[in-house]
């Protein structure tokens, strides 16, 4: 059986916990921090957890990482 495809575009930007919830970076930080305020800066420091709903769609695409 051939092996199932891991899509890039999720190992590149998401990691699993080891209770099986995903981690994420927080939108809005790759350019134009100027025109941000303080506090989101701030705010969107370090990584988040997706919602359920969201896990949903991305834990197909990462088959591996479970």
């Amino acid at each position: 059986m051939p092996k199932m495809k891991t899509k890039s575009s999720c190992k590149k930007r998401f990691k699993m916990t080891a209770s099986g919830r995903i981690k994420r970076g927080p939108a809005g930080k790759r350019h134009g921090m100027i025109k941000r305020t303080t506090k989101f800066i701030r705010q969107a420091r370090g990584t988040t957890l997706m919602s359920k709903a969201d896990e949903k769609i991305i834990k197909p695409m990462m088959p591996y990482s479970r």
